[in-house]
């Protein structure tokens, strides 16, 4: 699902016309449910601050995209702070998208926006695979995921500056820096996160313990 090449121009073009996104436009998308812990807010307040740094491009629209629509009272503080912070043209909330391989597609830069770690953060797996780079909080599972500074950037959870800047880094990238990125992740999650590997080293966890490799008084422990 998560191949590049599996992703039609015409479903990519779909999505594109769908939420008019500008043929010259920079996007950055937060792909989620819309939920307080996934970090929509965190986001509306980043953008915020590349604006107040003179720093968000004229042509960048920021997508929160979610699979289906969310509790009402939480998108509509959401859609107030957009509101607050005159960021209309910029902020757009997509809360029914069925084609997310696509949406990676039109993207520019992925957020991982979580206010609280994720043992395993998906987008941040998807995002490479697809070959973008990819803005993760550096706690829970995203600093193993991803290639810091290479495949994508860390920045300090909960903290809409540090998230700013490390969006600022990812969206200044030269087109050649963004195809060696692109083949750089791309290799990087075949070569560590597949559904082989996973299954093959949960094995090995129980295969060890069966073996006597770790101490009775720790199994007990654990």
């Amino acid at each position: 699902m998560f191949d590049p090449a599996a992703v039609t121009p015409a479903r990519m073009i779909k999505l594109a016309s769908e939420w008019r996104l500008p043929d010259d436009g920079l996007v950055v998308m937060l792909p989620g449910r819309l939920s307080r812990w996934k970090g929509q807010s965190l986001l509306i307040s980043a953008i915020a601050e590349l604006a107040k740094a003179g720093e968000l491009p004229e042509n960048l629209r920021c997508l929160m995209v979610a699979p289906q629509p969310a509790r009402s009272s939480y998108r509509r503080s959401l859609d107030a702070k957009v509101r607050t912070l005159g960021l209309e043209g910029c902020v757009q909330i997509i809360d029914n998208c069925r084609d997310i391989a696509a949406a990676y597609m039109v993207t520019d830069v992925v957020v991982s926006g979580s206010t609280r770690p994720e043992a395993f953060g998906r987008v941040v797996a998807e995002a490479q695979a697809m070959g973008r780079p990819v803005v993760a909080p550096a706690f829970g599972g995203a600093p193993e995921i991803l290639l810091p500074a290479v495949t994508g950037w860390l920045y300090t959870p909960s903290d809409p500056v540090s998230l700013a800047q490390s969006i600022a880094r990812a969206i200044a990238l030269t087109r050649d820096q963004r195809d060696e990125l692109k083949r750089m992740a791309r290799e990087h999650v075949a070569k560590n996160f597949t559904v082989e590997q996973m299954t093959d080293a949960t094995l090995a966890v129980y295969d060890s313990v069966l073996n006597g490799a770790y101490p009775v008084s720790a199994r007990n422990n654990d």
